[in-house]
């Protein structure tokens, strides 16, 4: 890679921009070499000084926008040019979709050589205010006598001086400098390293990581800044099962609410730590679709893989003969558990099982199942998918948070002997590269 002090050197050339890359970023082809750059869009012809230069690619940004796109707005956010939290708020929200489809599209393509039957219209909600978990790094900055707290700075290991986030739900979104404030007044203010972010629809809660003891005075503080805007607040001394609420004394757990057209709507707890869908609206959306997609009746005996929480489980239940949701994270299935529990819901099992191993000998495996629903992490679920055949069901629905790893996977669902029928993308991530997709294979 050559030097960048070299590269500053260089004249700034004028191109025009012919692609964008899945990540969101423009493409041109300069002296027969490809050139991702950072804040322009296809059509374009953009002024670029250089970032990096490689043996295959060479990586540049935006200086001057010649001639714009007529996709291109103005950036919602004041900190866009900085954060890297997002990376797409220069592209209308319409492009954004048109851009994310054709990325599912390819991959499909790409990796598993096939393209569905139909594609499904996009799942669209909030796009700005809907991010309800997040975590917010903390740094004190000698040389701006100001703590910082936010995300990093594009492209950059250190945090961006942020006062604000337009993404994030407007409870913690409008609440940074107060916060950033109220760490400057600690005494540990330079051994927090992070906030982690959680809501549930009535109720926000903080974690706030600390790598030293925090003595009485910090923590009167903390206390009153948690009564003052009506936060739960919690401290993490060590690992997650060290996370303790401070304020208020008697706190209720998390939660939100899932709507159930035939009874009465379903109240998932959650612990701070927990794992929940980023957008509840999308949220919402996306396990009506998945109820559509699998087609149900009262005679269906579900198997749920990666079940969480129970987020997807519990209102399948309601529609079900039964269902088996099964998950790697013990806590998450303890969470379930109590959650079918407290909507008395009787049809639901859970079982903890690492989904990266062989299961079909566990006992809970032995069931007979007809449809079989799954939202894995980002890496996928390849090993389970080699294991599929055992069950031999008519219906999979896969939720993914990761293209490439979908599209993987679905050569592997083909080799099975299933079908793509129908996809189409979710957008839990408006104003970043990143997107939900949901696909239904039969036999």
């Amino acid at each position: 890679m050559e030097n960048l002090k070299t590269l500053s050197t260089h004249i700034t050339p004028t191109v025009v921009v012919t692609g964008i890359s899945h990540e969101g970023r423009g493409i041109a082809h300069i002296n027969g070499k490809i050139t991702f750059i950072e804040n322009a869009l296809p059509g374009e012809t953009v002024l670029i000084t250089y970032k990096k230069r490689r043996r295959s690619y060479d990586e540049a940004r935006s200086i001057q926008i010649i001639n714009p796109s007529k996709d291109r707005i103005q950036p919602k956010c004041p900190h866009y040019d900085n954060c890297g939290g997002c990376n797409l708020q220069h592209l209308n929200n319409q492009a954004q979709l048109l851009h994310k489809e054709k990325t599912l599209v390819d991959q499909l393509a790409h990796f598993a050589e096939t393209k569905p039957k139909s594609l499904l219209p996009p799942i669209t909600g909030l796009s700005w205010g809907y991010r309800r978990r997040a975590r917010l790094g903390v740094k004190y900055v000698a040389k701006k006598q100001a703590v910082l707290v936010g995300f990093r700075e594009k492209n950059s290991r250190y945090l961006a001086q942020l006062h604000t986030c337009k993404t994030l739900d407007p409870r913690v979104g409008q609440l940074l400098v107060p916060i950033q404030q109220l760490i400057h007044r600690l005494k540990a203010f330079e051994s927090i390293p992070q906030i982690e972010v959680a809501m549930g629809d009535n109720r926000l809660g903080l974690v706030f990581r600390h790598l030293s003891p925090l003595d009485n005075s910090d923590q009167m503080q903390l206390k009153s800044f948690a009564e003052k805007y009506q936060i739960q607040l919690y401290l993490q001394p060590g690992n997650e099962n060290s996370i303790h609420c401070i304020w208020p004394e008697n706190h209720e757990l998390l939660s939100y609410c899932l709507e159930n057209k035939r009874s009465r709507p379903l109240e998932l707890l959650f612990e701070p730590e927990h794992f929940i869908q980023i957008n509840s609206s999308i949220n919402q959306a996306m396990i009506r679709r998945s109820m559509e997609l699998l087609s149900l009746n009262f005679s269906d005996r579900i198997l749920d893989l990666f079940c969480g929480l129970g987020n997807f489980s519990l209102p399948l239940a309601t529609r079900c003969r039964s269902v088996v949701g099964v998950e790697g994270h013990a806590g998450l299935v303890e969470r379930a558990k109590a959650n079918a529990r407290h909507n008395a819901i009787n049809n639901a099992q859970f079982y903890t099982a690492d989904l990266t191993s062989t299961i079909i000998k566990k006992a809970w495996a032995q069931q007979i199942f007809n449809k079989i629903l799954m939202d894995p992490p980002r890496s996928g679920a390849l090993e389970i998918i080699r294991q599929i055949a055992h069950w031999n069901v008519e219906r999979i629905v896969y939720v993914s948070c990761n293209p490439a790893t979908l599209a993987r996977d679905t050569g592997e669902l083909i080799k099975q002997g299933y079908n793509l029928q129908q996809t189409g993308i979710m957008d839990m991530f408006p104003q970043t590269h990143h997107s939900e997709a949901i696909c239904l294979f039969t036999k």
